[in-house]
């Protein structure tokens, strides 16, 4: 009898004070220093609008009132860092090569019209600018704007030369890295711990299995912003007929374990920002930000700035 006692004790000791910290979190972590905070986050410049990963793509966000860049980059032959979020020629380009064996100077153009990966069979057709650019010029052409790196290989020389690009741009406090392989996040952490850093996707899962027995609010958490997808618009982005039960059950479960807001309104009161992606219907906006979502990613930054100009959410709420 005094055993179950004590065992029942602790187990209501246990999930009062989970609960308490799940709400409370900073009764025993410091939040995390903000030193920006991002809603509208344009995918590698806004696919849907211009070439994917271009200056005019960049540009285009920016003009428009963008809260942050993301993109991908890779090295070449020559040690050159480039934004591309292929490692190999061929989709964006009609070359099959890769990046790291062509030298700057030899990247082919982009082609003139590219398909859009998260708007099932659409297509962007580029205008005059077709290069691809280096990561120094984006930075040099936008050095107020928070830039989102994935960095697409785990090259050493390529986390250290992206670093010491951000260092030499003081752009420590406006940039984010990583990748969803574990291994390139934490070379990354090691670079250069001043950058913040993404969840990688095993540490998404561990994410999720510390919030689901109730150890999150005891755990700290050295990651500063969670990017991650919205299962659901899978059905979206498919043939629906090609879709099997399977395939739609999964990305049920994953949803339903992926889009928590009590997970989300935990992270952000740690200081921890929550961005979903990549997101291209007003549905799915609304949502996101019903869940309390940070901000969201999209490949077309006109539609959700519009939408956000139109429901209140352009600023921070």
């Amino acid at each position: 009898m005094c055993a179950a006692v004590y065992v029942l004790s602790t187990v209501t000791g246990y999930v009062l004070t989970s609960a308490l910290l799940m709400k409370c979190p900073t009764l025993l972590h410091r939040r995390k220093r903000e030193n920006f905070l991002s809603r509208h986050i344009s995918h590698r410049g806004g696919a849907g609008e211009n070439l994917e990963n271009t200056m005019a793509a960049f540009k285009h966000a920016v003009d428009l009132g963008t809260d942050m860049l993301e993109l991908d980059c890779h090295l070449t032959k020559d040690e050159q860092v480039v934004v591309s979020h292929d490692a190999n020629l061929r989709r964006a380009t009609g070359i099959n090569a890769d990046i790291s064996d062509v030298a700057y100077a030899e990247l082919p153009p982009y082609l003139c019209k590219l398909g859009v990966t998260f708007q099932r069979e659409c297509f962007c057709e580029g205008g005059e600018d077709k290069c691809i650019p280096l990561l120094k010029d984006v930075f040099d052409a936008f050095p107020n704007t928070p830039v989102n790196i994935d960095i697409k290989a785990n090259n050493n020389t390529l986390i250290k030369k992206v670093s010491e690009l951000v260092v030499k741009y003081d752009r420590e406090h406006l940039t984010v890295w990583g990748n969803a392989r574990n291994q390139i996040v934490k070379k990354c952490y090691k670079e250069n711990p001043q950058i913040p850093v993404l969840f990688s996707f095993p540490r998404v899962l561990q994410l999720l299995g510390l919030f689901y027995t109730g150890l999150l609010p005891f755990v700290p958490l050295k990651e500063q912003f969670l990017e991650i997808p919205m299962p659901s618009i899978i059905t979206k982005l498919k043939d629906p007929e090609g879709l099997t039960r399977g395939l739609r059950i999964a990305a049920w479960l994953a949803d339903r374990l992926l889009m928590r807001k009590a997970l989300f309104e935990h992270l952000t009161a740690r200081g921890i920002q929550v961005y979903v992606w990549v997101l291209n219907d007003e549905e799915d906006f609304q949502r996101a930000f019903d869940l309390g979502a940070t901000g969201v990613m999209t490949d077309f930054p006109t539609r959700l700035k519009d939408f956000m100009d139109r429901n209140g959410f352009s600023k921070l709420q």
